[in-house]
């Protein structure tokens, strides 16, 4: 299959919705916020696995970041497998600055630690969540899994991307694409 360059196919700014199927377990129930596709690949933050392993106040402690006013505090999400130690926030538009990659018109992401303090001093974005590391894949590489039956796609929306319940996104995903997960099949075939 020869990949697609061109814009119109392009799934940034979209979600991948694991199927109920997926083989690999870092992405089971998976929903990835898909933050920039192109002919040279793709990379997600997924938007639904707690990390648990820190705190956002421990990780300022860690960054020697000190909290100035009435900071956010916000929880920290697994964002893929890909360097884990690494940060990202996806946030609202309303904090833009040189480092941020404006994804569309509902979600931005920066991955500098100014957003950081900006957040624990009480001035960052309005919407946001942190996720330690990311999912990527190489080229030709996603639309290659979305053909074997790994990910569907749907529209991202806030409450989806930046919503709390992390235990519902999946099935939320789900039921926006009007799919009954149990009416799935696991097999990729073609007509």
């Amino acid at each position: 299959m020869a990949y697609r360059e061109d814009i119109e196919n392009s799934l940034s700014g979209q979600l991948l919705v694991a199927m109920p199927g997926m083989q690999d377990p870092r992405f089971e129930k998976s929903v990835i916020f898909v933050c920039a596709h192109s002919a040279d690949g793709a990379m997600g933050l997924i938007v639904n696995k707690p990390f648990d392993a820190i705190s956002f106040p421990d990780l300022l402690e860690q960054l020697g970041v000190t909290e100035c006013g009435d900071g956010n505090r916000i929880d920290i999400q697994s964002g893929g497998p890909v360097e884990a130690s690494r940060g990202f926030v996806l946030h609202s538009p309303d904090y833009i600055r040189e480092a941020t990659l404006v994804v569309d018109e509902d979600v931005a992401l920066t991955a500098t630690i100014d957003i950081l303090r900006a957040i624990a001093d009480g001035f960052g974005p309005q919407r946001c969540m942190l996720a330690l590391g990311y999912a990527g894949w190489g080229p030709g590489q996603l639309d290659t899994e979305i053909l074997n039956n790994g990910w569907l796609n749907v529209d991202a929306d806030a409450d989806l991307v930046f919503g709390e319940d992390l235990d519902c996104k999946w099935t939320r995903a789900m039921d926006k694409i009007g799919i009954d997960p149990q009416m799935l099949s696991d097999e990729a075939g073609h007509a």
